[in-house]
């Protein structure tokens, strides 16, 4: 196993900065296959493979714990297909959640923007005016109504 990749080398060959082989280092993730004489940080091609592995894994929505994992099974320590099956499976399920809370707020945005676009002419905005009142664009269309049924 000849190391021939300096901390630079390897992150230049991966195409990442020095500072993400370090963090990763800390992590856990990927450690130095060798220290030169120097004490530098030495790195194999076995390296490579592996720094890519995470880069790609964190690609497709891994967190680093789950890479973690996932290494544990690429390096035969665990049973990977049920376990990687479940990865995935939870990573999903975040994924919809998450999903379903930024179409809430891209709902938000749309309202609050189409709002925008009606009080452009008075000067005003009603988005800020609303923030300011704590409620919503949303919630501005009841209030303005109640209000209205309070005045009769």
């Amino acid at each position: 196993m000849v190391a021939h990749y300096t901390i630079g080398a390897l992150a230049r060959a991966a195409e990442v900065p020095t500072s993400t082989v370090r963090y990763y280092e800390r992590a856990g993730l990927l450690p130095p296959e060798a220290r030169s004489e120097g004490n530098y940080r030495a790195y194999t091609e076995r390296s490579l493979e592996r720094l890519r592995f995470i880069r790609a894994a964190q690609a497709h929505g891994f967190t680093l714990d789950d890479v973690r994992r996932l290494l544990q099974f690429q390096d035969g320590t665990l049973d990977p297909c049920h376990e990687v099956q479940s990865l995935i499976e939870t990573r999903l399920r975040d994924l919809e959640e998450r999903l379903k809370q930024l179409r809430a707020v891209r709902g938000v945005l749309r309202v609050s923007l189409e709002a925008c676009h009606r009080g452009a002419a008075s000067g005003r905005c009603q988005v800020l005016d609303g923030l300011a009142e704590g409620r919503s664009v949303t919630r501005g269309k009841r209030g303005r109504s109640r209000g209205k049924a309070r005045s009769r």
